[in-house]
């Protein structure tokens, strides 16, 4: 390898005479030694590439001065040594390929150049949801119509993983991707090429960041970029400040890590830290778990940072053990990071790098807490909960707000349940999912859960039977360690039976309701609950007729569904009363930490993990008989409701169109904050009376056949028919909410996929108008590319989410931003003018353009291009259309 800044060590071992490099400078280099070790891997990773990238001695230079030069819009080319996608982002990603490998031979091209270059790993964890629980055969019944439902899709992810090298598929039914990753895919230092680096990742799921907790670097990305890395393309960042976050002190015994995650979330988004790293250090770092750090690292997105980085130490290197890797490996991998410089001790003062700013959180202060009802950074303590529900139900309209009317706050609806007659209320419980790779791979919270739900069992306690219940592991490993611990039978009793390994309720895969329950909540308008240990709890994302969603520890999602209400004061008020009339109170079947991590020791061991992934790729029956093609090209099959050719590429030609001026657009739909990637593109059911069931039904399909949005992620007509269907869309043009916009030139209230059809009829163009924080949450690439087909050009915006104002730039969408102190407000918009946006010649990153109104106003705005590499994606018309142009010539 020639590469001038290749920095050669002595070999590891004699035996196996490796080089190992990490950059030009000695490691006594003080500048470098003072690099948060986030920078760290970036300059190893561009370093690593400079060659192909011309990375000069200049740019690393500024790399190694990044205390001096981090405002200066320096740009990184980082290449990740990995990529890992799911199912819901996978599937278009390959049908992208495929149509990607058709572009490149009508061009003349070879199509096998459309290929991954870097290790691709694909696991399918977002196809299976709740139909089925409570009942011993839940999982197996689940999985059956899993299978009856996508075999489709799943045989068109099988014939990609035989047509593309370097594509690995990983079975439905073993688990959730980034639990996956920690336990099983994560290297943290690759032996590739006769060189050891650092593992990097980036993944088509915004909860990537879970595997910062390992000390892996990576973060979610769109799946258009995505695409673009696993074909060689490197991601060119501008080089971010990090904040260190200090952790000191230690938890308090009745908290978790929940409650731990929940606590820094809030705090976080209140430093403000969009676009940002997170670094962790200090001693409290040293009393974390590598599950408690992940656990952390995972909800990196719901406080808005790039990445949540926690730096690898031994208890690093004694998860990697423990969870059955090789021990030869990871020895290796410890003394290389110890021998350049990235083994970190973190009750090491003298160890901590120079951040741009540093807070701090004494992890004595944390107390058990949830989040919602319908935002994660909104923090609860358990204490409040009850009163702060109560205040939610009467307050205006909003986040923290139902507007329920005083008359009305104490309604009560009696209804009829396999044969029981109970009563529902607002704050009534009626989803409880112990759910998502956040707190199922922890065994702390797991087995904590599992022992509160001996002692409740023991105690005489139960759950209500119309309460839809449901437990989905991460991986099969912690159905392991919770039936080896013996808990697993008490968690059954309870109704928290195993019902699919997925993401399932945290992703809206929640199932149906009985209907004598939503017809109780439809009566009464209540103001039902979910209770949920997953990340997130936007409106109309967990199920549509929960309209508060908690996020919950397991133990505690346990003790809310014995409750039955949110409407409990556990230190007050009982959870029940048994059979012999005993109150029985939360405090009464709490485990301590010491409990917890006695059963923990004893029943999570190394074995488990090596038993259970050596035969991750082969276990699954009905993945192994599935029938694909081999063919290097795809066959569409027209009549095909879940795959179809995308129209991104019709018409491209080798040669290079112009940007053009934006004239007379006319705005699709106005909103305020907070507008999330489940508005822009809804996952979960597809509502009967949508486009997108108008559209299936034409196809001969019955309401029972229309699966859900994720699951259609391969259909253009189908996703752009879902783009803007959210119930919960607040639109400024509407006065309730709901999926439907003003169609202005004949004034009309349509369904918002109808009114951009007609607009598109008549060649207007289209743009939206938001607030801040447009695009949070899960990094959807249809939510770039719904827009797109819609005919939207841009989005005119206060402030964006990171991973959707890519994604935007990828397809070709401008993404503009007011000037700071400037907005609609400020600036008198109403939505109701058409808009000229001004394109010049010559573009540079974060220009202002100007923006002209048909009223004569004129302002400027930011066009966010951020770096040269994203200019020329906008010149190409989008990242893919650039990669095709690459290949074919």
């Amino acid at each position: 390898m020639s590469n001038p800044f290749v920095h050669i060590v002595e070999p590891l071992d004699p035996k196996e005479p490796l080089k190992k490099f990490f950059n030009l400078r000695k490691l006594e280099d003080v500048r470098y030694t003072h690099l948060p070790f986030s920078i760290r891997i970036l300059l190893e990773a561009a370093i690593r590439n400079c060659d192909e990238f011309l990375v000069k001695k200049a740019d690393v230079e500024n790399i190694l001065n990044w205390k001096v030069t981090q405002h200066k819009n320096v740009e990184v080319p980082f290449k990740p040594a990995r990529v890992i996608l799911q199912d819901f982002t996978g599937v278009p990603a390959v049908v992208d390929f495929a149509a990607m490998r058709d572009a490149v031979k009508k061009l003349g091209g070879d199509p096998e150049k459309i290929n991954p270059i870097c290790p691709a790993d694909l696991v399918i964890d977002h196809s299976i949801q709740v139909d089925f629980n409570r009942q011993s055969d839940s999982l197996q019944k689940n999985q059956d119509l899993e299978f009856e439902r996508n075999k489709e899709r799943f045989e068109f992810l099988k014939w990609g993983s035989r047509a593309f090298k370097n594509l690995r598929i990983i079975p439905p039914g073993s688990g959730i991707i980034h639990q996956v990753n920690l336990e099983y895919l994560a290297r943290v230092v690759m032996d590739q090429d006769g060189y050891y680096y650092p593992d990097s990742v980036v993944g088509t799921d915004s909860h990537t960041t879970m595997i910062d907790g390992l000390g892996v670097l990576g973060w979610g990305v769109g799946g258009i970029e995505a695409e673009a890395v696993m074909l060689g393309q490197p991601i060119s960042m501008v080089l971010p400040e990090v904040v260190g976050y200090k952790l000191v002190g230690n938890p308090q015994p009745l908290v978790t890590s929940t409650d731990i995650v929940l606590t820094i979330t809030k705090h976080l988004r209140q430093v403000g830290v969009v676009g940002k790293f997170v670094e962790f250090f200090g001693p409290g770092v040293a009393q974390l778990s590598i599950a408690d750090r992940a656990t952390i690292a995972n909800m990196c997105p719901e406080y808005g940072a790039t990445a949540a980085y926690f730096p690898v130490d031994d208890i690093s290197i004694g998860y990697l053990i423990q969870t059955g890797r090789d021990k030869e490996k990871v020895l290796c991998t410890r003394r290389y990071l110890e021998t350049v410089g990235m083994l970190r001790d973190f009750k090491n003062s003298s160890q901590d790098p120079d951040f741009t700013q540093v807070v701090e959180l004494d992890l004595n202060t944390v107390v058990p807490c949830c989040s919602g009802p319908k935002r994660p950074q909104d923090k609860v303590a358990v204490s409040d909960m009850k009163k702060d529900f109560e205040t939610c139900l009467g307050a205006k309209q909003g986040f923290k707000g139902f507007q329920v009317a005083t008359d009305r706050l104490n309604s009560i609806v009696r209804f009829n349940f396999e044969g029981f007659d109970f009563e529902l209320a607002h704050g009534s419980v009626v989803i409880a999912a112990i759910t998502s790779c956040t707190n199922t791979s922890n065994p702390s919270v797991m087995l904590g859960a599992g022992l509160l739900a001996k002692k409740a069992v023991e105690a005489g306690l139960t759950v209500k039977p119309y309460i839809k219940t449901s437990l989905s592991p991460g991986s099969g490993v912690v159905t392991y360690y919770l039936r080896e611990s013996g808990v697993m039978n008490y968690l059954s009793q309870l109704g928290f039976d195993v019902v699919g390994y997925g993401c399932m309720t945290c992703i809206g895969n929640s199932g149906p309701l009985p209907e004598s329950v939503i017809e109780a909540i439809t009566q009464g308008d209540l103001v039902a609950v979910g209770v949920l240990s997953g990340n997130r709890n936007f409106e109309g994302r967990v199920h549509p007729n929960t309209r508060a969603n908690y996020l919950a520890s397991p133990p505690l999602v346990i003790a809310y569904a014995i409750a039955g209400t949110i409407r409990i004061d556990f230190e007050r008020e009982p959870l029940g009363i048994n059979a012999l009339g005993k109150k029985i109170f939360l405090k009464d079947i709490w485990p301590t930490r010491n409990e917890i991590q006695t059963v923990e020791r004893q029943f999570v061991i190394p074995g488990m993990f090596k038993e259970v992934y050596q035969k991750i790729e082969t276990v699954n029956k009905s993945w192994n008989a599935l029938d694909a093609p081999s063919d290097k090209l795809y066959t569409w099959n027209p009549k095909s409701t879940y795959i179809k050719s995308p129209p991104f590429f019709d018409g491209l030609t080798l040669a290079l169109q112009a940007p053009k001026t934006i004239e007379g657009a006319y705005v699709l739909l106005s909103f305020g904050d907070s507008v999330t990637t489940d508005h822009i593109s809804p996952a979960g059911n597809i509502a009967r009376n949508s486009p997108a069931a108008r559209y299936l039904t034409s196809r001969g399909l019955t309401p029972r056949e229309f699966n859900s949005y994720g699951s259609r992620r391969g259909n253009d007509a189908v996703m752009a028919r879902g783009t803007f269907a959210n119930i919960r869309l607040v639109n400024k043009f509407i006065d309730k909410q709901g999926p439907q916009t003003i169609h202005f030139p004949s004034g009309e209230t349509l369904d918002v996929f109808d009114a951009a059809e007609r607009y598109k009829q008549a060649g207007h163009p289209l743009i939206v108008l938001a607030g801040k924080e447009y695009g949070a949450g899960s990094s959807r690439d249809w939510a770039a590319k719904g827009p797109f087909l819609l005919g939207i050009k841009a989005v005119l915006a206060e402030s964006y989410e990171r991973i959707h104002r890519s994604n935007l730039v990828g397809m070709g969408v401008i993404p503009l931003q007011y000037l700071p102190g400037e907005d609609a407000g400020t600036l008198g918009l109403t939505g109701w003018e058409r808009y000229t946006i001004v394109i010049p010649e010559k573009l540079k990153p974060q220009m202002n353009v100007q923006i002209k109104l048909d009223t004569g106003k004129t302002f400027q705005a930011i066009m966010r291009f951020d770096t040269d590499v994203e200019l020329t994606y906008f010149h190409n018309g989008g990242i893919l259309n650039y990669m095709i142009r690459k290949m074919a010539s």
